[in-house]
């Protein structure tokens, strides 16, 4: 017996202890994949063996456990095996799994150390040689949107009587009540994302009906001076069942001379759904497309990784999405600190693309924890604490066996 063979498990139990150690130690490391020593034996022309080796220390990167954070940027990568792709102030490319992210002053979104997150710009498709690129959150006011579009549906009493007077209506001097049946008010926005309200008065006709056996009515749309509004009046035939027969989907248009610096606008009104039975006058839908400018208040990241922003306009708008990354040999990949790994010959090159299938998708305010088995990883401990005391034991029967030759 040599004490070779027992130094060789010493060292070799040693570094099985460091990387359990190791292990136990980032327990609570998001991200975190823990490792595992792999042992090899030796031999040189022997049978006996000249004792061990650590052949190689490999990571497992099975999935955490996926744990709520509360902070939006905050992502998790579940049921995938893919990586964010990030990349540090010089341009080295890095691959992480803690999708902990924070937002500098100056827009970047960036891991705690400070390597930053990649992706594809607001309205960039990822593919045909796009390359992905350091994803920024601008504090840019959000542009406005004029009103082109307008959904309303009424519900109109047919119960009414023809009002007593005419509708008449002029700058500084509104239609009174006693010249419609019902009024409502509409909201648009002009090109530079002013509010502007404009009134909509509906009067019962005398006339003879369009469709025979049916009922008229006459719209009228103001501003909110009485102006009438460009398109209208418009009337309003519906048939003896209640049902809107005219006009037809996208035959009204209204429109709105430029004023103060905004452009002239022109809106489709769509009245579909629009009824005539024995009930109260209302509104059943308004709805319009435009909206006025809006501040960033927050964000959030969706599934695919895009990231929505969310505005003082109470509108969305997509802001980048975040790409990511897989390997054909993840083990292949350079543990190079900090929760990153980086891509070698062994690990290939590598794939780049958006959440979804084998990558996994993302979940905001969620984080990935580490897959450290705590419980498993103590049991080895203590294997490991045995086979170093074992491999103790072999020196000291060595030293013993020499001793009694020095003695003879």
């Amino acid at each position: 017996m040599g004490f070779g063979q027992g130094v060789s498990g010493l060292n070799a139990a040693a570094s099985n202890l460091d990387v359990i150690g190791n292990n136990i130690a980032n327990a609570n490391t998001v991200g975190y994949k823990q490792s595992a020593a792999q042992f090899a034996d030796v031999y040189a022309g022997t049978k006996i063996g000249l004792g061990v080796r650590v052949n190689s220390v490999v990571q497992s990167f099975n999935q955490g456990n996926i744990e709520a954070s509360g902070r939006a940027l905050d992502v998790a990568i579940t049921n995938g095996n893919g990586f964010f792709r990030l990349t540090s102030p010089e341009g080295a490319v890095y691959y992480s799994r803690n999708g902990q992210f924070q937002r500098q002053e100056d827009g970047r979104i960036t891991n705690m150390q400070g390597l930053q997150v990649t992706g594809y710009p607001a309205g960039v498709a990822g593919g045909a040689g796009v390359q992905p690129q350091p994803l920024v959150i601008s504090n840019a006011q959000m542009e406005p949107r004029a009103t082109s579009n307008i959904t309303a549906k009424f519900q109109l009493d047919s119960r009414a009587t023809v009002p007593t007077q005419a509708f008449a209506s002029a700058a500084g001097s509104p239609p009174t009540s006693n010249m419609f049946n019902y009024s409502t008010a509409i909201n648009v926005y002009d090109s530079l994302g002013n509010k502007q309200q404009l009134m909509a008065y509906f009067a019962k006709s005398a006339g003879a009906p369009t469709v025979a056996g049916g009922t008229d009515w006459r719209m009228y749309v103001t501003d909110v001076n009485g102006n009438a509004v460009g398109g209208a009046p418009v009337t309003l035939a519906f048939d003896n069942a209640g049902a809107l027969q005219s006009p037809a989907a996208g035959a009204i248009t209204l429109s709105q001379p430029a004023a103060n610096g905004a452009q002239a606008m022109a809106m489709k009104l769509d009245l579909t759904g629009t009824t005539q039975f024995g009930a109260d006058n209302d509104v059943k839908q308004l709805s319009q497309n435009g909206y006025t400018s809006g501040s960033l208040l927050g964000f959030s990241v969706n599934g695919d990784g895009t990231i929505t922003g969310n505005y003082s306009n109470e509108q969305t708008k997509p802001l980048g999405q975040i790409v990511m990354a897989a390997f054909g040999n993840v083990e292949g990949l350079k543990p190079e600190g900090d929760n990153v790994w980086s891509a070698t010959g062994a690990s290939g090159q590598a794939l780049v693309g958006v959440a979804g299938g084998s990558m996994g998708t993302l979940r905001s305010n969620a984080v990935e924890a580490s897959n450290v088995d705590l419980s498993g990883q103590l049991v080895n401990l203590i294997v490991a604490q045995r086979n170093y005391q074992a491999n103790a034991q072999t020196i000291k029967a060595q030293d013993t066996v020499m001793q009694t030759l020095v003695n003879l």
